[in-house]
């Protein structure tokens, strides 16, 4: 049967489109969209959205699922039905895994896991280097065959300006974008936490910000010499937005993102030793935070990406410099990210491109678009309600958020992959449509 989606506010980046909508879905693809009431007549289950956004399916391409190897923290499922209730229907998991996605058999094998799972679309993202060691190329080409949709050795600096380099020029024959962790470990030398006033005063090493923008200088002169395309993960300080603006008015196919928590917190977040904002890279001050808001503003910064990086709780609860670095994000990024917009002056159509239109095209996916003809992943949201994180009653096997007890505005009511409602504010998981969701892709 179809499904009528009526009276929502329907905002759509890949048509520019920002207006009341009744919109049509069957046989899990958009069908056709209409002004209100002027739908014809048909055999439809009606979902009423007035009040409501009515968005692409979100897409996140920077999430850790820890499976395999680390199910203790979060699993290929609990990762995916995190997504699906903070209204993303696919994600794109890195490499950091144990056995490390360096190969086409670990590529499969998280492909088959995802399968079984349902809930969710899971695009592997395969290692620049075997291992993550940073010493030699991956088997990209295998893992291209396999189905990954970028490279990346996410946590793990490429320290090799050579490796760099021919990992540009070889992911560019397959069309793949090289995402980066940006850190000079030289400069960074240890720390772990932004280097200021605040690391002084707590007494623990501080990271400068030059740690990640020099990294990014020489691997935009790379790209400019080599070709290619660099994606660079979760920027973090200021004059790492101006490198990339500089880069992108001289034409250069370079990508950004910026995180919730990078945009929402400062290095205050670490007063008291508190673990649950130690990540890398850190928390910087108020100046990068600003930075950072008007580089998403301005179109700068592409692309919105949690990092969502599950911890079990012994890992956290121990001293600031010994505990790992990373927090959870699937479930409170929509609502940090709604409270960024509304702060820095983005319209809604911006937000959504960051977190949707733009993050499938960095992986060159046919997602991000309510237009006809194309797979029926879509968000319902309502902007005005109002609840406050509860770290205890999330989907996610872990904990570790510094966001507990914050009052957030706006949250996923229903989430519908492959035309199938598989989470509901209502209801809950409705589905794991596994068969359907993994042979659309």
């Amino acid at each position: 049967m179809a499904l009528l989606i009526r009276g929502g506010r329907v905002l759509d980046p890949s048509q520019n489109l920002d207006a009341e909508r009744d919109l049509v879905i069957e046989d899990g693809v958009i069908a056709a969209l209409y002004e209100p009431g002027k739908a014809p007549a048909i055999d439809a289950e009606v979902l009423d959205a007035a009040g409501m956004w009515v968005v692409p399916g979100l897409v996140d391409i920077h999430v850790h699922l820890r499976e395999p190897g680390y199910e203790y923290k979060e699993t290929i499922e609990s990762g995916v039905r995190a997504a699906v209730a903070g209204g993303y229907t696919s994600v794109a998991c890195m490499a950091n895994t144990s056995p490390v996605n360096d190969s086409g058999a670990v590529t499969e094998l998280i492909l088959e896991r995802a399968a079984e799972v349902g809930l969710a679309r899971v695009f592997p993202i395969g290692a620049v280097s075997k291992g993550l060691r940073g010493e030699e190329l991956a088997e990209i080409g295998e893992m291209h065959r396999a189905g990954i949709v970028a490279v990346s050795d996410d946590g793990m600096p490429i320290m090799d300006g050579g490796l760099m380099r021919r990992a540009l020029e070889y992911s560019a024959m397959f069309g793949l974008a090289v995402i980066v962790h940006e850190e000079d470990r030289h400069i960074a030398c240890d720390g772990v936490m932004h280097e200021g006033a605040m690391s002084l005063r707590l007494g623990l090493r501080g990271i400068p910000a030059a740690a990640e923008e020099a990294m990014i200088a020489r691997d935009l002169a790379l790209l400019e010499r080599s070709g290619g395309r660099l994606h660079i993960a979760h920027l973090s300080t200021a004059g790492s937005v101006e490198l990339v603006r500089a880069a992108k008015g001289r034409g250069l196919a370079v990508t950004a993102e910026a995180t919730p928590h990078h945009f929402t917190l400062t290095d205050r977040a670490c007063e008291g030793y508190n673990t649950n904002a130690k990540m890398n890279p850190p928390l910087r001050g108020e100046r990068d935070v600003e930075a950072v808001r008007q580089g998403l503003a301005d179109g700068t910064i592409d692309v919105i990406a949690t990092d969502h990086a599950p911890h079990h709780r012994d890992e956290k609860e121990v001293e600031f410099d010994r505990a790992l670095n990373g927090i959870i994000g699937l479930e409170t990024g929509l609502g940090l990210s709604l409270a960024m917009a509304e702060a820095s002056g983005m319209i809604p159509l911006q937000l959504i491109a960051a977190m949707s239109t733009n993050p499938a095209r960095v992986i060159n996916q046919p997602l991000g678009t309510l237009r006809p003809g194309h797979v029926a992943d879509v968000v319902v949201i309502d902007p005005s309600a109002k609840w406050q994180v509860d770290s205890t009653a999330m989907q996610s096997r872990s904990r570790n958020t510094p966001f507990g007890g914050m009052e957030l505005r706006g949250r996923t009511t229903a989430t519908l992959v492959g035309g199938q409602l598989v989470w509901s504010s209502e209801r809950g998981f409705c589905s794991d449509q596994s068969a359907e969701i993994h042979r659309s892709r």
